[in-house]
């Protein structure tokens, strides 16, 4: 059957309107090629995913991408001191608090990738969107718990086999001792999460410097039983290489955002752009989805599906990075209070 032109222009239009990956600029391309060049500051892990997408984004483009991986506060601190030096290096930068802190520097561009993504994973104000998401729930070694006596609620952490076999991350942030008091602060009110916080310091909690990642590892080798505040997705990632490791559904999860903006006075500011229209293209979000993380694309799910609150029913407080910032110093003092 013949098509006349104007159905199939509609087609086209239709296809390149529904999937992001085929919406860049060719005038942004190509004055992205032209730099040459793009800095990529990342919270994320280099060989999950920060050096598949920039594998991929080079094939794609011709352009290279340099990246450097460090936890928020180090990457908010690095770019605040090289833009006082005057020597910015970073084009795009991310970190679950990383936007709200360098916007209160005046070091965030307003730009933000078209996308139509849920509303939790976009800035109002359009200085960021989410690359993926993060679900907080502890994580347990297997075969030190055997199936069926795992914990089902905070209160089961009090049991005497638990005692020195916890741990959790110790630098303050949503992954941290801090953000799981701040879960249950929320969750149950100050008071009677204070009192939970009083039997639970009797555990002898290990504070283990890092990030959660490193938590989940210790557990897997067998030095914790449990880690209280993992990345639920890491648990089937390390699954699937014979690790002996789960996530415990524990209602409610915390869940987070990994907010990707571009900086001010940026070196390669349209390869900024090109690369953060990359990662949260649909191309870019399969990416994330193969390499284990939690997409937020409307259009890609994640491998396993009941990792995320929304697909896998199950409750989550959700908090935006302006309120993640906001709350944690007041969650610090009560960790302190009980746990330092």
């Amino acid at each position: 059957m013949t098509r006349k032109p104007g159905f199939l222009l509609a087609v086209v239009l239709a296809c390149a309107a529904a999937s992001p990956a085929l919406a860049a600029d060719a005038a942004l391309i190509a004055a992205a090629k032209k730099e040459g060049t793009v800095t990529w500051y990342s919270t994320g892990i280099v060989d999950q995913f920060i050096r598949p997408a920039a594998a991929a984004f080079e094939a794609r483009y011709g352009i290279k991408v340099v990246y450097s991986r460090a936890n928020t506060s180090e990457l908010s601190l690095r770019v605040i001191n090289e833009a006082r030096a005057g020597r910015m290096q970073a084009d795009l930068v991310d970190g679950t608090t990383t936007t709200v802190i360098l916007r209160s520097q005046d070091l965030v561009e307003k730009w933000i990738p078209q996308v139509d993504f849920p509303a939790r994973y976009v800035d109002p104000e359009g200085y960021w969107v989410a690359s993926n998401e993060y679900v907080l729930t502890p994580g347990y070694n297997t075969e030190l718990i055997a199936k069926g006596q795992e914990p089902k609620s905070w209160e089961d952490l009090l049991a005497p086999q638990y005692k020195g076999r916890l741990a959790w991350n110790g630098t303050p942030s949503s992954s941290s001792g801090q953000g799981f008091v701040g879960l249950v602060v929320m969750e149950r009110g100050e008071e009677r999460a204070r009192a939970l916080f009083k039997e639970l310091s009797k555990q002898n909690i290990a504070s283990i410097k890092g990030n959660a990642r490193q938590v989940l590892d210790q557990v897997i080798a067998g030095e914790y039983l449990v880690g209280l505040n993992i990345f639920n997705n890491h648990a089937p990632i390390s699954r699937k290489r014979g690790a002996p490791v789960d996530w415990l559904k524990l209602e409610p999860a915390l869940a987070v955002v990994l907010p990707m903006s571009l900086t001010k006075g940026a070196p390669h500011p349209n390869a900024g752009k090109l690369l953060f229209e990359f990662i949260v293209s649909d191309e870019g979000q399969k990416i994330m989805a193969d390499s284990g993380e939690l997409p937020v694309s409307p259009r890609v799910p994640p491998l396993e599906q009941d990792l995320r609150p929304d697909i896998g029913h199950f409750r989550a407080i959700y908090l935006t990075p302006n309120q993640l910032q906001s709350e944690l110093a007041g969650w610090t003092k009560i960790y302190d209070d009980y746990f330092r």
